[in-house]
């Protein structure tokens, strides 16, 4: 796979991760930026605010926060690229 074509597979991630969580009742807040530790910040209905980082994979493996994720409570939304599925992951304290 080309670079370019594994940053559209980011792009069309968060694209989905956005719209999805729009359908689960979050109001979204994109980084503006391409770095650092969270792609976006998603306030729920409730009041319950994610710092989210969006990754996207092919199969189950699954890749670790950083120690500044860890610190600042980022949340993974995982991508399937293939399925197309999102879902949080239930990270280990």
């Amino acid at each position: 796979m080309k670079r370019t074509d594994t940053s559209r597979v980011g792009d069309l991630a968060e694209h989905y991760a956005i719209t999805w969580l729009w359908d689960n009742d979050y109001q979204v807040f994109k980084n503006c930026g391409c770095t650092g530790p969270i792609d976006m910040i998603a306030l729920h209905n409730d009041g319950t605010v994610k710092l989210i980082d969006v990754k996207s994979y092919k199969d189950s493996r699954l890749s670790g926060r950083t120690e500044a994720q860890k610190e600042l409570g980022v949340q993974y939304l995982h991508y399937n690229s293939i399925t197309r599925k999102l879902r949080f992951v239930e990270h280990r304290k």
